[in-house]
């Protein structure tokens, strides 16, 4: 085993642009430091077993040129050492395992690189450690959902934000050449960030996250279909029977429980017990949906279901990204650096980089105090920037229910009087007001 200070990298979670460009900094940094470098494979995976075996030395020369890259050189996994093994031979918890397979590889420093789940995972890591192991997480989510403060994105947004950005357009395009609709599903579990981001940037007819609903609530489909449907009339109304809408995937997830089992009988859950999203097929269970409303009334809708979550986890980095995350890498290391300089036993911290310099919040401080899980940043659908992003969609507003002009070209797209447009979907915008008020 080698004398010098060992520092192991590893990322868990989904992929997202500029994990290269972490490790990358993070290893010269280290290198440059004097320690060791080791990347973990796999994130947790093999560690939870107990296994110290899947890793790989990093040198400067194996990491020089990876930060333009998009995916992951370790991989990565969504495997949970917070959980405990069930029906193994082995009782031992996968935590203890972890632990011990890190001690084994003489490791004394960690930088994790993932969400709100390893994040947890990381602090629960340095808890069982109990100074043995120093770790220093870096916030990375195309979902932007970490609560860094100040509005400060996690690292891969952006990009996925961009290349969502330019498939949407591409689809818009698409929508006013053959007078269709697509109905695309952005990736975003807990909050719309992302939905809201690409909506916004791209001028998509209209956006749906699940924080416009009453929160606490379930989301009943009938009333996420009938917002769809109405904002749909409303361009029929305006001439113009096409575009793109978009859904962020977490609206599956508040789907009322009855409805969510009977919609989705298949469901999968990954290692932190969550929903597999991506095989729900959200955008196709309201495209099908949809279609058969307009059916009904003796139209044709053509709606085309596109999910872009995949297509955005794995994009090289756009140069703002590569300059954050190599900000991050250094800043990951400069903070292990400090601990050992000091003496300090501060078990770790998750980076982040505030106005030009390094802040560091502690394990705990970003953590809900209910849970102990990290806390979710939603969309706050009372900023001004929500409030712009919402005045350039097409929706059903309180202006058209009250004014017979505009109201009337609605009803009469949808078949139906006036007034019975009204008694039908009035509460669509009694409950949007009644979900803006109960979050502010």
């Amino acid at each position: 085993m080698s004398e010098r200070t060992r520092l192991a990298i590893l990322c868990g979670g989904g992929p997202a642009p500029g994990i290269n460009s972490v490790i990358s900094a993070a290893t010269i940094e280290a290198i440059n430091s004097g320690w060791e470098v080791v990347g973990i494979l796999d994130g947790f995976d093999h560690l939870i077993r107990g296994s110290s075996k899947e890793v790989r030395p990093l040198s400067i020369t194996d990491v020089s040129r990876i930060h333009v890259l998009g995916g992951s050189i370790l991989r990565t996994s969504r495997a949970n050492p917070t959980t405990r093994d069930e029906g193994a031979a082995d009782p031992e918890w996968r935590m203890h395992n972890t632990v011990k397979a890190l001690g084994e590889m003489g490791v004394e420093l960690l930088v994790t690189i993932g969400g709100d789940d390893t994040a947890y995972s990381a602090s629960k890591v340095a808890e069982a450690a109990a100074g043995r192991i120093r770790v220093a997480h870096v916030p990375k989510t195309i979902d932007d959902d970490l609560p860094l403060p100040g509005g400060i994105p996690t690292f891969g947004f952006e990009t996925a934000r961009a290349v969502g950005v330019e498939l949407v357009n591409n689809l818009m395009t698409d929508a006013m050449t053959t007078r269709r609709w697509f109905f695309v599903v952005a990736m975003g579990r807990s909050a719309g960030h992302l939905a809201v981001g690409i909506g916004k940037a791209a001028g998509a007819t209209f956006t749906v996250i699940a924080e416009e609903f009453p929160p606490r609530e379930p989301i009943r489909l009938q009333h996420l279909v009938d917002l769809v449907e109405t904002s749909m009339l409303k361009r029929v109304a305006h001439g113009r029977p096409f575009g793109v809408a978009i859904f962020s995937e977490g609206l599956a997830l508040r789907l009322a429980e009855d409805e969510l089992a009977a919609t989705f009988p298949e469901l999968e859950r990954d290692e932190h017990g969550h929903i597999r999203l991506g095989e729900m097929n959200l955008d196709q269970v309201l495209a099908d949906l949809v279609k058969k409303r307009f059916k009904e009334r003796g139209e044709k809708a053509t709606v085309v279901a596109k999910n872009i979550g995949y297509e955005l986890r794995c994009a090289p980095p756009i140069p703002f990204d590569i300059e954050y995350t190599r900000n991050l890498g250094f800043g990951a290391i400069d903070y292990l650096r400090t601990l050992l300089r000091e003496g300090r036993g501060d078990p770790g911290a998750m980076v982040t980089f505030q106005e030009e310099h390094f802040v560091p919040l502690p394990f705990g401080s970003f953590s809900d105090p209910v849970t102990g899980r990290t806390r979710v940043r939603e969309v706050n659908v009372n900023s001004d920037s929500y409030r712009v992003a919402t005045e350039y969609m097409i929706r059903l507003e309180d202006e058209d229910l009250a004014d017979p002009e505009k109201l009337g070209p609605i009803a009469e797209a949808a078949g139906m009087t006036a007034e019975a447009f009204r008694d039908r979907f009035g509460y669509l915008v009694e409950a949007r007001a009644r979900a803006a008020a109960a979050s502010a």
